[in-house]
């Protein structure tokens, strides 16, 4: 991976760590609940035969409302979850990273047991794994 990419994909991954997962709404619901008022001011029992009735239209309005309000709460969940994966991953790099300064500490950064722990000789001309 080249110093770019590098870059690049800490950017992304310090802005996701911010942004949710929008929530959904519906322009034909709100367009069918103002519609609805106004033919139950006309009839309230409007019913023109062929599922087209004033009663199968409140139906599929509450039916959409409540699929819609259940994909906003998983989205919720997901988002929840995609926070502590966030925070969980953040701090076990911190822990690794520690963990691997702590062997060579101990042993160097020249030693096999450092390299056994993940670590890159610094006479091999490479950065740490």
């Amino acid at each position: 991976m080249n110093l770019g990419s590098a870059v690049l994909k800490k950017f992304i991954t310090s802005i996701s760590i911010y942004m949710t997962l929008p929530k959904r709404s519906s322009r034909i619901l709100e367009k069918a609940q103002k519609r609805v008022s106004g033919m139950q001011a006309i009839d309230p029992n409007l019913d023109f035969g062929n599922s087209n009735s004033l009663q199968n239209m409140l139906q599929q309005i509450e039916e959409l409302r409540n699929k819609i309000n259940n994909h906003n709460t998983a989205l919720a969940v997901v988002d929840a979850s995609k926070t502590d994966i966030d925070k969980l991953e953040k701090s076990l790099g911190v822990l690794c990273e520690n963990m691997l300064m702590s062997v060579a500490g101990k042993y160097g950064k020249e030693s096999a047991e450092y390299v056994q722990a993940g670590g890159v000789l610094k006479s091999d001309g490479f950065a740490n794994a």
